[in-house]
This record gives structure tokens, sequence and C-alpha cells, in this order.
């Protein structure tokens, strides 16, 4: 396409899990921070769709190509210009943070994907993402889309406390690491509060922003709280060690599932990984920024990081330090058992 740069290795046996994100303003390092993340830990092959704006094209380009090659042969990508197909593209450009609303233009855009995840810039992984792949394949017959509540409690939920227009169940969702099964979207025709017949996607999009634009605080995650609350069959909700946020520890610990088997996506919201106030998110960001490819994973990532949290036990969330360091050591345990078994496999070392 045009304004598109292309980068593929050698395909895989496997399809490829498509991951999506939109870069904007000074979100750079963040985004590739992330990307790093997905392939560190991930086994299959995976597909980057960076939506980006023109000035941060070629950077994207020059620092993903200074990836050692055992890792750039672990995925493509390809890096899009930031489009709207419907309305004012001013208007979304400005909605919210600096171009976050092109993700709900992704089913359109991208007519070719399947399925798809999309995670904001200040997301990291701490598992494989064939982990939330799966999830995919525990969709119901009219479920087309997944994302973690905004929060567990309603009395001290944003949403439930805040918000002038309808939204998902009794708390929101939030939309900082959304699943989407493209095809679908593309082939609903979606309830909504317009007209009495159904739209698809693309349709809803502009008149639904026109309806409720004086009443969104958090822009198109709003909206899609709005697509959902009309649609409710249509979400698969999954737990919140998935979209793990500082919501989550800062008022005590309120994720259970995070409790029992510990973080697997770590979303940075609130500028926590470039500020103080949350040491614990800011630690897991610098360590997978600063891990040198090729090193090994325990003693370059895994023990670094259990250094820095020592430094964060007297705040609120390094008081749970097992929560943020539960997944990773499985994931690492993993990695190695598997590159184990395939050199004692190789030698016949037994």
């Amino acid at each position: 396409k045009p304004g598109e740069y292309k980068h593929s290795k050698e395909p895989s046996s496997l399809p490829c899990m498509h991951l999506a994100v939109v870069a904007c303003g000074d979100r750079l390092e963040e985004t590739l921070i992330m990307l790093k993340s997905a392939v560190l830990f991930s086994n299959r092959r995976l597909c980057f769709h960076i939506f980006a704006e023109d000035s941060l094209k070629p950077e994207f380009e020059k620092k993903l190509k200074e990836w050692p090659s055992s890792y750039t042969k672990k995925f493509e990508y390809n890096i899009y210009p930031i489009t709207f197909s419907v309305g004012n593209a001013q208007e979304w450009k400005k909605l919210f943070k600096p171009c976050a609303a092109q993700r709900l233009f992704l089913p359109v855009i991208l007519k070719d994907v399947d399925s798809l995840l999309y995670v904001d810039t200040d997301v990291l992984f701490l598992r494989p993402i064939d982990d939330i792949w799966h999830i995919l394949k525990e969709f119901n017959s009219t479920q087309l889309a997944a994302m973690a509540p905004e929060h567990e409690i309603p009395k001290i939920g944003w949403y439930s406390r805040f918000a002038r227009h309808p939204y998902y169940g009794t708390t929101g969702v939030n939309s900082g690491v959304m699943l989407m099964n493209l095809t679908r979207i593309r082939n609903t025709q979606f309830k909504n509060s317009m007209i009495p017949s159904g739209l698809t996607w693309e349709e809803m999009l502009y008149p639904l922003y026109q309806k409720y634009k004086n009443y969104i605080t958090w822009g198109d995650q709003d909206l899609l709280n709005i697509i959902f609350y009309f649609n409710p069959e249509c979400l698969y909700v999954f737990p919140c060690q998935w979209n793990y946020r500082p919501d989550h520890c800062m008022y005590g610990s309120n994720c259970k599932g995070a409790e029992e088997e510990g973080v697997s996506v770590l979303h940075g919201n609130r500028g926590v990984y470039h500020d103080d106030k949350q040491p614990t998110f800011k630690a897991l960001y610098e360590v997978i920024r600063d891990f040198p490819f090729e090193d090994n994973l325990f003693q370059s990532l895994y023990y670094p990081l259990q250094s820095k949290f020592l430094d964060t036990v007297h705040t609120l969330c390094g008081r749970i330090p097992q929560v943020f360091l539960k997944q990773i050591e499985k994931t690492m345990k993993r990695v190695y058992e598997n590159r184990v078994i395939v050199y004692l496999g190789a030698n016949h070392r037994y």
C-alpha cells in the first residue's frame, strides 16, 4: 500500500499471531519495548501491525533492523500511516491520546486479517502471546472481541461513579488490551441507540461519536463501552491478570487472578514507567528495556528484576512482588526447559 513499509522473513509452518499498536508523539521507545517483550517470550511467529505518524516510520525501521537475527526471524512487520475512513480525521486524531482512535478502524483497514490482538504502547508481555491468543478459541458463536474490566470494585471504579454515557457491565471495560475477531466484526450488524435496525462497524463509528462526544472522557475506550453496552453478547470478558494496571494494587490488591497466577500482561498506564509513582511498574519496564537480546534470561533479566524489586517493598504495589514475578518466572523456566531439551536431543546427552 502507498506509504507503507514492509519487512518480512521466511514464513513459519503455523499462521502467525497478529499484534497491532498505534504510536504517535513520543511513544517510539515504549512501543519498541512492548514489541521486544512480545518477541522475547512468544513461541509462534508474530505479525506486527504498527500504525505510526510519518516521522516515526524511519525510526521504527532503523531500530527493528538493529535487533539480532535470532529474534527478527520470529516476526514480520508492516508500518501503516494514520488514517480514518469516516468522519473528520483531525477530530479523530485529537480524541483522547494522540491517534488512539486509530484502533477503532482496524477492522476496516486490515481487511485480510482474521483475528488480532491490539495493545496500547504502554503494555508489556510477561508470558507468551500464544497464551492470550488461545482465548480466541473460547469465544462462543456471538462473541467477537475480548477485554478486561476497567475495575474490579464498582464503588471505586471510574465508570460506575462518573460516566455520563452507557458502558458495559458494572464497571466498564478497559481497551488497552483488546483481542478481536475482525472477520466477525466486519460481518456483524450492531444494535445501537441511533436507528432501530443494525449498523455495520464502520457505519456506526462516526454517528456514535457525534451523539456522545460531549459526554465521553476516555475517547475511543468510551465508544467501545457504548458499543458493547448495546451488544453485550458480542463481548468476552477476560480476567484482570491479562490487563494489570496500577489500579489493581495502588488501593490494595484487588486482582485475584494475578494473586493466583501472576500478571500475564502488564499495562503501565498513567505514565508510570517514566515517573516514580509506581516503582514496580518502572522496574519491569527498565529491566526489559535494558536486557541485551542474546544474554541469558535468568542472569540478565530475572535476577536484575528481583534485585530492583527489593527496593520497592515499601510501596503498595511493591508489597506483592510475587504478583509481578510469578508469571515471568514460569515463562523463563519454559523457555529454558525448551532450549535444554532441544540441546540434549540434538546432542544425545542424557
